[in-house]
């Protein structure tokens, strides 16, 4: 694969021309192979919370993971778009930390653009983040850090009246500026309007496949994480008892005393040894 850098304007141009990819990273050995597979785009998600960290809920994850992860990832990356995910409680509480927030993702972390879902004072925020200098990708429908007041993880925009509030917030973001905007979990009719109304490109998570390019959690369709399962995940290998067997073959060896093997020890010389 090339190594020239992907920029916000090479994704711009890949609508109506071919379809985004998008994963997810969060350490430097993952995004090393996402970067190395040719993926467009490599989202450092707040899914860190859930599939690395065993928490419960996004909104659990704070500033101070997200950066660890930031770095290790940008660290790995040579091709990719690298976008940092806003959490939770990095700016839903006024513009002005927002901004603070998002600039370390750029500065700190030398993340490429942030991620920000849709909430109550998002246009302020996303209007703020964008005047500062920092690219934003917008995020609406089933937006995790908020799922209660959507109640709770379903599909979003099921009838008219909801589905035209996502094609507003849809046009709001770009008008904005916003360079791109993940649908997530909408029915697949609702995100091709959209996606054919917006001039800058739309990301499907769970939104079917007439939108310009497609996002999902890497640890999902590596069979990585067990606990639960989205209906729109492919599950492309699964990694987890490959990896369980291989930690049994190792704990068989130790304890029958098979590893370390000679081509796994280092020596002395006998007449050192000797000297001793």
């Amino acid at each position: 694969m090339e190594e020239k850098k992907i920029t916000i304007h090479d994704i711009l141009t890949l609508k109506n021309k071919r379809k985004i990819t998008m994963l997810t990273a969060y350490d430097f050995p993952l995004a090393t192979l996402v970067d190395r597979a040719g993926i467009d785009i490599i989202l450092v998600g707040d899914s860190l919370a859930n599939v690395v960290l065993g928490l419960d809920s996004t909104t659990k994850v704070g500033m101070t993971e997200m950066l660890i992860a930031a770095k290790a990832v940008t660290r790995a990356v040579n091709r990719s778009l690298v976008i940092g995910d806003m959490p939770f409680e990095s700016y839903q509480a006024n513009p002005q930390e927002a901004v603070r927030n998002a600039k370390r993702f750029i500065e700190e972390a030398n993340c490429d653009a942030i991620k920000l879902e849709w909430f109550d004072r998002c246009l302020e925020v996303t209007e703020e983040i964008i005047k500062s200098g920092i690219p934003v990708m917008g995020h609406i429908g089933l937006t995790p850090q908020t799922a209660d007041k959507l109640g709770g993880f379903k599909v979003q925009g099921k009838d008219a009246e909801a589905a035209k509030r996502l094609i507003e917030q849809a046009e709001a973001l770009e008008k904005l500026g916003c360079f791109a905007i993940v649908l997530e979990c909408l029915p697949d009719k609702i995100a091709g309007m959209i996606t054919k109304k917006l001039k800058i490109p739309s990301i499907s998570c769970g939104a079917g496949l007439d939108c310009d390019g497609q996002v999902l959690v890497t640890y999902d369709i590596l069979g990585l994480f067990e606990r639960f399962k989205p209906k729109f995940v492919k599950q492309y290998i699964n990694l987890a008892p490959l990896i369980q067997k291989a930690i049994e073959e190792y704990r068989d060896e130790v304890i029958q005393n098979k590893f370390p093997a000679k081509e796994h020890t280092f020596t002395i010389k006998e007449e050192e040894l000797k000297k001793l």
